[in-house]
């Protein structure tokens, strides 16, 4: 295939490459190790070695042409095959089209641009045709299978491409595929027995760049959540790194910039996203940046011509490139002319009669332009006709055309909530800083300084920092050059001013420096008099700068920074903005931890853990289903706590992923019912913080905290709340109530003798207690957290069957399982008891004996049976009057049995529940 014409250093490379055939302008060369008898001997058994544990699809190709200019070293690669009969055709094609042509050329500079025009006007026509049809449908089939078998992700989650490289493991290389599908990047490899697996989320990703250093000639770079991926040895690594780019972009738009995502319907449906389709954007995002059109606007053909340029007096080699409202023309080298035309402007289309092939456009104000040489310029001119004649028939709204351009055009997202688009330039704008003043970045190491300083300028176009008069040249710069003028007059600045800021000792100092400068500037060609103007006002004694006119300011920004270009600037735009959402979200999420620790008994490492999964899962539900309502809700605007809320669906999942209750058979209905609890404002949705008290009380919290979720869980937010006097604040209580409340601490008596002891120690859960030291010790314990317990409703009879259920199945599988289940049995049974005793003070004709007698004689859990004969015989609730517990009444019987007490208070080991989680949250989206 023909390669990208790029420089090779020949005498290093003869090491690992052997001469086949050479003319006077070009190397045929095969890599050792192949085709030879023996291997080629040592090196070529090393080489051949290394080549074969590759990929055959990744490794490098066995063959190659180079480009040679007499008495030089350095070659340019220019064609590559993976076997003789491949080269062979492209050094054919080289003797029989070019080799005639190359001696007519008086200099080797000029026989060196010709090749490399031809190269690549050759690789133009590949790609015109490979985005005419898709991947071999059987290749991608079976890639397609292998991605589902190797990595077990639901079946929604579409391939998009794949490709064979290395994945670096410290220093070592192991070949493998990249898998590239809508929301991840994928690794796979197998080798020698050793297995790698990598899959990376899109939105997680931070940074994403090319790079080339002494170990890897040319890889990529993919910082994910503060670790480093690094991929190599692809074999067109620019397409490779443009389809990642395109997807990262994507998704970070999706999931975390609605306001861009809403405006860009083209990226409406995931499952719609091909390799072609990306591509093609990602050339037409290209084409509008270079050219600075709209970005509705979508490259549709590319054409080599050259374009007569009457100043010069010569044709100028380069692209015809044709959208749906504009012609546009780049040279060569493209900065000796550039062109845009829109078709409005269009008078008329014509073709000479002649051998040149060509096109003239003519325009309004009597100028016509001539494309020469052009291929197949008879069907182009009457494609050109066809959209000038729709042009002329549609309305054009001039004026809000204007508006809609400069504001979708030149400032993209720098108005929205988060000003991403700002920020984006000033990341943009501290690479370039660090590329063209290294020794200011040595001096102010801290680039927020940068950052901090100039998003004023950017913002308001300078106006904020400059004289008004100087301020609109600075503007008109803007409209037609687009932020290239901002960021080059923004270096000019600093390199002004660059001795000053050297010498200052703190940001106040170099912040005072610059302002004293923007003072000083002023305009010459102002119709304001020089007394009026700004900058000519200020004080010798404010000011140590000499004046500057912003005419000679701007002038030399262009002569210093005007290698910038459009096209740069979009390419590091795109590359930080991944780096910049993800410092918002990260920035957003430490403020979120901050004030969710405060509350909580969790660390701020299992904190920022869990918030991790909180927002995975939020997510999840978005990378498969489109009509998926939950990030609807996403609103930037929102305070941070508010941005991100789950579902009762997806808190379901959470909660059985991370509740140590989740075993229980009943998990369903926990699940729901914490979630009705801690939807306070019956939205439907609980944000992170709401999420993270549950998890919370269940990891960390007291026996009391716990049992105090259970119960409100089985009571209906409408309850009717009910109160009853307290011993703890003095209320005066008759003995028949002191009675009652001494009685939350009696036990079932083990035996007959047992039930005449007078006294015993509380924790051993035996014999009765005396009275007074209960009630101190009642107030000392449990009502320290009176205000939390005093207003909690009475729990009426089918929510305490209901609750006795539930604590029956948090037991199952436990080492202690009988003696906990017996526990319950007792606790029920003095429960009821209680109630008969506190109904006889208040109505004596009333009595629970049934209900007693009933409870007791279940059996209890020993006999295996996990629910009571109140659920069995319903009959029972409606032949007896309604009874109810308060909160303080049950947890006081708990109190008294040990084994309760232990299951609710032994420790969780979080860590462990948090990276199961983790690792199962994925693998459960295959299943659903």
């Amino acid at each position: 295939m023909w390669l990208k014409p790029e420089e090779v250093l020949l005498k290093n490379a003869l090491k690992l490459w052997l001469m086949e055939r050479s003319n006077d302008y070009f190397v045929l060369q095969r890599r050792r190790g192949y085709g030879e008898e023996g291997g080629g001997g040592l090196t070529g058994l090393l080489v051949g070695t290394l080549d074969s544990v590759l990929d055959s699809t990744a490794k490098v190709a066995p063959f190659r042409i180079l480009h040679q200019t007499p008495d030089s070293q350095v070659y340019l690669s220019i064609a590559c095959g993976a076997n003789r009969e491949e080269i062979m055709k492209h050094w054919d094609w080289l003797e029989q089209n070019i080799m005639k042509t190359l001696p007519v050329f008086d200099s080797n500079e000029d026989i060196t641009n010709f090749v490399q025009g031809k190269i690549r006007g050759l690789i133009a026509e590949e790609g015109k045709h490979s985005f005419a049809k898709e991947d071999d449908p059987e290749k991608f089939r079976e890639a397609l299978l292998k991605f589902e078998k190797c990595f077990g992700l639901p079946e929604q989650e579409k391939l998009v491409t794949y490709y064979s490289c290395s994945y670096w493991k410290g220093r070592v290389p192991c070949q493998g595929w990249l898998y590239l599908s809508t929301n991840f990047l994928s690794f796979y490899s197998f080798l020698l027995g050793s297995e790698i697996k990598l899959i990376i989320s899109w939105d997680a990703i931070s940074k994403l760049e090319k790079i080339s250093n002494v170990i890897l000639t040319e890889s990529i770079h993919v910082c994910s959540q503060g670790e480093s991926h690094y991929f190599s040895m692809f074999l067109h690594i620019d397409q490779t790194y443009l389809l990642m780019e395109q997807l990262a972009n994507y998704a970070i738009k999706r999931l975390f910039d609605k306001e861009t995502f809403d405006d860009d319907p083209v990226l409406d449906d995931p499952l719609q996203i091909t390799k072609r389709g990306l591509e093609d954007r990602a050339h037409s995002e290209q084409f509008n940046a270079f050219f600075r059109l709209p970005k509705e606007e979508t490259l549709k053909e590319v054409h080599e011509c050259s374009l007569w340029v009457p100043f010069s007096r010569f044709n100028a080699h380069g692209k015809m490139c044709i959208s749906e409202n504009y012609i546009c023309f780049t040279s060569q080298d493209g900065n000796l002319c550039n062109v845009i035309i829109p078709f409005r402007e269009v008078l008329a289309i014509d073709k000479t009669n002649d051998s040149s092939k060509s096109v003239i456009i003519s325009i309004k104000g009597k100028t016509a332009f001539r494309f020469s040489e052009v291929k197949d310029f008879e069907q182009l001119v009457a494609k050109l006709r066809l959209k000038c004649g729709a042009a002329s028939t549609q309305y054009h709204d001039i004026s809000t055309e204007v508006i809609i351009y400069g504001s979708e055009r030149m400032l993209p997202d720098y108005f929205n909530h988060r000003i991403i688009g700002a920020l984006v330039d000033q990341a943009v704008f501290e690479e370039l800083i660090r590329d063209h003043l290294p020794q200011l970045t040595e001096h102010i190491t801290d680039m927020t300084f940068f950052s901090s300083v100039s998003l004023s300028w950017f913002l308001t176009l300078f106006i904020s920092v400059l004289p008004i008069e100087s301020a609109v040249n600075v503007v008109d710069c803007f409209f037609y050059d687009g932020i290239k003028a901002i960021l080059q007059l923004g270096l000019a600045i600093l390199d002004y001013n660059l001795d000053k800021l050297l010498a200052c000792k703190d940001d106040a100092e170099a912040v005072t420096a610059l302002n004293r400068f923007f003072d000083s500037v002023t305009n010459k060609d102002s119709p304001l008099p020089s007394t009026l103007q700004q900058g000519s006002n200020v004080s010798d004694e404010k000011s140590s700068h000499i004046r500057v006119d912003i005419t000679d300011l701007i002038r030399e920004s262009n002569e210093k920074y005007g290698s910038i270009h459009c096209e740069d600037i979009h390419s590091m735009r795109c590359r930080s903005r991944l780096y910049v959402i993800q410092t918002l979200e990260e920035t957003t999420k430490q403020n979120v931890l901050r004030v969710v620790s405060q509350d909580v008994k969790l660390s701020l490492h299992e904190l920022d853990e869990l918030y991790v999964i909180f927002k995975k899962e939020l997510f999840f539900s978005y990378y498969w289903c489109l009509s998926y309502p939950v990030l609807k809700h996403h609103d930037p605007s929102l305070p941070y706590l508010e941005q991100y809320q789950i579902d009762c669906q997806q808190f379901r999942v959470l909660y059985h992923f991370l509740s140590p209750w989740a075993h229980s058979e009943n998990r369903d209905s926990l699940a729901l019912w914490t979630f009705r609890l801690l939807d306070e404002n019956s939205d439907c949705l609980i944000n992170f913080k709401e999420f993270s008290s549950a998890i919370d009380i269940m990891y960390n919290g007291s026996f009391t905290e716990k049992l105090k979720l259970l119960f409100k869980l089985h009571i209906p937010p409408a309850y009717t709340e009910v109160k009853f006097k307290d011993p703890s604040k003095g209320d005066e209580l008759s003995e028949e109530e002191l009675l009652y409340f001494s009685q939350l601490h009696v036990s079932k008596p083990a035996n007959e003798k047992e039930a005449g002891s007078v006294k015993s120690s509380p924790e051993k859960g035996k014999g009765k207690v005396d009275i007074q030291a209960y009630i101190s010790q009642w107030q000392d314990e449990l009502f320290k957290k009176e205000d939390n317990i005093k207003d909690l409703p009475r729990m009426n009879q089918s929510q305490f069957i209901q609750f006795s259920k539930t604590l029956y199945n948090l037991f199952h599988g436990d080492p202690e399982e009988e003696s906990l289940y017996q526990a319950i049995a007792v606790v029920t049974s003095l429960l009821l008891r209680m109630e008969e005793v506190g109904r006889k003070l208040h109505s004596p004709t009333s009595s629970a004996k049934g209900l007693s007698g009933t409870v007791c004689a279940s059996g209890g859990p020993s006999e295996g049976k996990t629910e009571s004969s109140l659920d069995k015989d319903p009959s029972l609730l409606k032949e007896e009057p309604q009874w109810s517990f308060a909160f303080e009444q049950i947890l006081a019987s708990l109190l008294n049995e040990p084994a309760l007490v232990r299951f609710f208070e032994k420790p969780i080991d979080v860590k462990a529940k948090i990276e199961n989680a983790k690792t199962s949250q994925l693998c459960s989206r295959t299943k659903m």
